[in-house]
């Protein structure tokens, strides 16, 4: 059974992340209204809802690419602000995008690496991209990507392996919270399992998950719970064994079962 309201009305314990009574206005139109989710340690968390629920928007203000007009954050206990992409980063929160996780003209090396370059010690200092590449080759050995070369530009991946790569990355700089847009998406069968497995093998080191998707039966088979928004508003959060992908689609397009 879904609840209704506000965050503030179910007990979690064990909390990682809590957005509080988020707004986000663009002009005259609500992209989010009084929206609160949360997040616990070890736990993915589904957030769900169609096309302009207000989902891409909620995570851009988690990930500091939107301010939002009112609302907290708590991480880790802290209320904070974050103003960048790079802050969240180094606080703890990788977000990962369905088609922009990596960047084109950098090496797989480079972009595991990416805004935590090390560098060697002298005169001037210079990138280590020894150290990068060896590290990386031991990555992608460690996650199943034998064939990768780690000089390897992303064009030459398939989407699967650029997500799993983006995922790994996280892992590898012991993130608290992964946050995925859609990372499923234009994935085949046999590459979107891939990147269900390695969200659930980060749950198993550690990290916690918010699984951004419209489609329900991807995210269904991980998540511990579900947050269902629409209209810019949260109309319900449920965990998997007290709910069905039934009545989460109900919920998603208004069509709630009474």
């Amino acid at each position: 059974m879904f609840r209704r309201g506000k965050v503030g009305e179910l007990e979690l314990i064990n909390e990682l992340l809590r957005m509080e009574n988020i707004e986000k206005t663009f002009g005259k139109v609500a992209a989010l209204s009084d929206v609160s989710v949360t997040v616990n340690n070890e736990e993915i968390v589904g957030l769900v809802g169609d096309n302009g629920a207000g989902k891409s928007t909620l995570i851009k203000i988690l990930s500091g690419l939107l301010r939002a007009d009112s609302g907290k954050i708590y991480f880790k206990g802290k209320n904070v602000e974050i103003t960048s992409s790079r802050q969240a980063m180094h606080m703890g929160i990788e977000t990962i995008y369905q088609e922009t996780s990596l960047v084109d003209q950098l090496t797989v090396a480079r972009n595991i690496f990416l805004g935590r370059e090390p560098t060697k010690m002298g005169f001037l200092k210079k990138l280590d991209t020894d150290y990068m590449r060896a590290e990386s080759g031991r990555l992608l050995a460690r996650i199943g990507l034998h064939k990768v070369n780690p000089d390897s530009l992303p064009p030459t991946l398939s989407g699967g392996e650029k997500q799993s790569i983006a995922i790994a990355r996280g892992m590898y700089f012991r993130a608290s919270l992964l946050v995925l847009d859609e990372p499923t998406n234009h994935l085949g069968i046999e590459e979107s399992d891939r990147v269900l497995e390695f969200v659930k093998e980060a749950k198993k080191e550690g990290t916690s998950s918010i699984f951004i998707t419209h489609n329900i039966s991807h995210v269904y088979q991980i998540a511990d719970r579900f947050v269902v928004l629409r209209n810019g508003k949260k109309v319900g959060e449920a965990r998997k064994d007290e709910t069905t992908i039934d009545e989460i689609s109900n919920l998603i397009t208004g069509r709630e079962i009474s």
